[in-house]
C-alpha cells in the first residue's frame, strides 16, 4: 500500500514539473521580446558589468543610454560602443540623487525616446569586518543599490505604464503587451542578497533589500505587461576589485578578495554573465541565479540554514581580523601587495583592462 501511495505521488510529481515545464516555455515565447530599435538605459553602464552588457545589446542592434559619475569612463564607453553602429547617449549623472536620476531619464526620453528596458547595474563594493563598518557605510550601500534602484524605477514607470494604458485601448479587455511592448526591468542584485556573506554586511544588507523590492515590483506589475526580472549573479570576473573599498587590514581583505574572484569554476566569466542576463530579459524571466556555485548556495541557504550560517562563521574565521587602517577607507588599486599582482589574479586583471575598469 505505501509503495503504491509513494509510486502515485512520484507520477503526480512527475506530471507537476512536465506541465510546468511546458507552460514554462509557451509563456517563454509568448513574452520574447526583439532588442532591435529599443531604447535600453543601463545605470553604471561605463564598465564591467554594464559595459559589458551593453556591448552585447549594441550588437543586438538596441539604442543605448548610460550614465556614470565619472565623465572619462563615460567618453571611452561611449567611443566603444558608438564603433558598434548604434545611437549611444551618455550622461554624467549620480544615480543616487533622485534629481539628477529624473533629469537624466527625461533627457534619455528626448535623445531616443521612452526607456524600454531599464537595467538597474550600478553598484559598489565595501569590504570590511562589521567592527570597522560605520552608519555611513551601510547608508552608501543602501543609497547605491536600494534608493538609486527606487528612483530610476520611479523615474521610468510613468512612461511604461502610459504605453500599457494605450495598448489596453487598442486590445480591448486585456493589459497584456501586443507589439508595442511596455517595458522590461532588470535589476541585478547578487548572490549577497540571498546569502549574507561575512565582510560585506553593508553590500548585503543592502542587496538583501533590493532582492525583496525586485521580486514585489515583479508581483506588481506583471498585470500591466512590464515584467521585472531580479538576477542574483555569484561571483564575476567583471575586474572591479580594484575600485571597491576596503578598510581594516585592507592590504590583505583586498589580496583575499581579488584572489577569490580569479578563482575558475568558482567564478563566471562577466561577458557570460552578461549573456545570461540578456536572455532572462529577452524572455521576461521572474529572476536568474547566474552561476553552480550561486545556485548551490542559494539552495542550501532554503533547504539547510543553519549548515549555511555554520559554514560563513568558519570563512569569517579565516579571513583578515580587525585593525589595519580601521574605519579608514581605502580603494583596491592602493591595496596592491606581491600577492594581489600575483599570477593568482591574472583573471581579473585581463577583466579590468577590458572592461575600462583601469585608466591608463
Amino acid at each position: 500500500m505505501n509503495a503504491s501511495i509513494q509510486t502515485k505521488a512520484l507520477l503526480w510529481g512527475l506530471a507537476a514539473v512536465g506541465t510546468w515545464t511546458a507552460i514554462k516555455a509557451v509563456l517563454a515565447q509568448k513574452r520574447k521580446i526583439d532588442f532591435r530599435d529599443k531604447t535600453v538605459l543601463i545605470t553604471g553602464g561605463s564598465r564591467g558589468l554594464g559595459l559589458e552588457l551593453a556591448r552585447l545589446l549594441a550588437k543586438e542592434g538596441a539604442n543605448l543610454a548610460i550614465c556614470s559619475r565619472d565623465p572619462d569612463e563615460l567618453d571611452r564607453a561611449e567611443e566603444e560602443l558608438t564603433q558598434l553602429g548604434v545611437v549611444v547617449y551618455t550622461e554624467v549623472c549620480d544615480v543616487t540623487n533622485k534629481i539628477q536620476v529624473e533629469h537624466f531619464v527625461e533627457n534619455v526620453r528626448q535623445a531616443l525616446g521612452p526607456v524600454d528596458v531599464l537595467i538597474n547595474n550600478a553598484g559598489t563594493i565595501i569590504v570590511t569586518p562589521y567592527e570597522h563598518a560605520t552608519e555611513d557605510d551601510f547608508r552608501y550601500a543602501m543609497d547605491t543599490h536600494f534608493w538609486a534602484t527606487f528612483y530610476m524605477t520611479n523615474a521610468v514607470l510613468p512612461h511604461m505604464l502610459a504605453r500599457t494604458e494605450q495598448e489596453g485601448k487598442s486590445m480591448p479587455g486585456t493589459s497584456m503587451p501586443g507589439k508595442s511592448m511596455p517595458g522590461r526591468i532588470v535589476n541585478i542584485t547578487s548572490i549577497g542578497g540571498k546569502v549574507s556573506v561575512p565582510h560585506l554586511m553593508p553590500y548585503s544588507t543592502s542587496k538583501f533589500a533590493q532582492v525583496g523590492y525586485s521580486a514585489g515590483l515583479r508581483a506588481e506589475l506583471q498585470r500591466k505587461g512590464i515584467y521585472v526580472t531580479t538576477v542574483s549573479p555569484g561571483l564575476m570576473r567583471t575586474g572591479s576589485p580594484r575600485n571597491a573599498i576596503f578598510k581594516g587590514q585592507h592590504e590583505k581583505e583586498y589580496a583575499a578578495f581579488k584572489v577569490s574572484d580569479s578563482i575558475p569554476f568558482l567564478t563566471m566569466g562577466s561577458r557570460e554573465a552578461a549573456r545570461e542576463i540578456i536572455e532572462a530579459c529577452r524572455y521576461g524571466e521572474a529572476e536568474r541565479v547566474i552561476s553552480l556555485p550561486a545556485k548551490i548556495g542559494v539552495a542550501l541557504q532554503g533547504l539547510a540554514p543553519n549548515l549555511v550560517a555554520e559554514t560563513m562563521a568558519i570563512v569569517n574565521s579565516i579571513l583578515p581580523d580587525p585593525g589595519g587602517i580601521g574605519e579608514k577607507r581605502a580603494l583596491g588599486k592602493d591595496s596592491e601587495t606581491a600577492l594581489s599582482e600575483s599570477v593568482l589574479t591574472t583573471l581579473t586583471d585581463q577583466a579590468a583592462d577590458r572592461n575600462n575598469e583601469v585608466v591608463d
